[in-house]
């Protein structure tokens, strides 16, 4: 449904922060928490971004009166936090920088027929660590078991690393999901908000 597709949310200085449904950023702009930016980084509030006439070939919800162009980026007006450099280690993030893929037989998966593997098993004293935590199939997970990988005569795609960008915002930028974004996420060394996996 178009109303839960992503708008890219930005701070008061312009770096994504977020990425929420068009849904909520409709609200926002109707509380007066954000504006909405076009092509031209001209900002606009929500009564000036709905008097804009919807081209026939934009996005635009309807309303009784009308079509209201779908924003794709908005800016925060009170929100100046910095996005934080550092990538938080939760599994969402793992996936996405294994772009949910086994790291042993490369196949991709669903995120529900993923799940994470310790290279080196906790049980020979391996951390829970971007460096030693990957994306694996069931069937290979099992495979494996509490060997390492040379053990199992199994290899790894490539070596797991903490991710320098946010997973989330690199995947964005290289899917270019919308046009609108582009202009932002080179910026984009904000931490998703999630739940950090302890050790």
């Amino acid at each position: 449904m178009l109303l839960d597709t992503g708008v890219l949310v930005l701070n008061r200085v312009y770096q994504p922060v977020h990425v929420t449904s068009v849904r909520r950023a409709f609200t926002l702009l109707y509380q007066g928490a954000a504006r909405a930016i076009d092509e031209q980084f001209q900002l606009f509030d929500f009564e000036s971004w709905s008097a804009l006439a919807a081209a026939a070939h934009e996005e635009a919800v309807g309303t009784v009166d009308r079509r209201i162009r779908i924003p794709r980026v908005i800016v925060l007006l009170a929100y100046d936090r910095l996005p934080r450099a550092r990538v938080r280690f939760s599994r969402f993030n793992i996936y996405a920088r294994d772009d949910n893929t086994c790291q042993y037989c490369g196949r991709r998966f669903r995120r529900s027929d993923l799940n994470l593997d310790h290279v080196v098993p906790r049980s020979r004293g391996g951390s829970t660590s971007w460096e030693n935590v990957v994306c694996s199939c069931v069937g290979c997970n099992l495979r494996k078991g509490g060997r390492t990988p040379e053990e199992a005569g199994m290899g790894l795609l490539r070596a797991p690393a903490r991710p320098r960008w946010t997973p989330m915002f690199r995947t964005a930028a290289r899917r270019a999901l919308y046009r609108q974004w582009r202009p932002f996420l080179s910026l984009a060394d904000a931490a998703y908000w999630n739940a950090e996996l302890l050790d």
